[in-house]
């Protein structure tokens, strides 16, 4: 994924709700209009153990 497209959350993580907006200040912040917070969500990696498929 480039720097230049970003995947957006589909609700904010602290209410629920869904009115969601790139915050202008940060590249990787989103702000919530519902309840006036502002978050950021990280890609940390993949498991080392993969996922079983049955």
């Amino acid at each position: 994924m480039s720097t230049e497209t970003r995947a957006a959350p589909l609700y904010c993580p602290y209410c629920g709700e869904e009115d969601l907006r790139p915050h202008p200040d940060a590249h990787t912040a989103w702000e919530c209009h519902a309840c006036a917070r502002v978050f950021t969500v990280k890609f940390t990696g993949l498991l080392a153990r993969g996922v079983v498929s049955r």
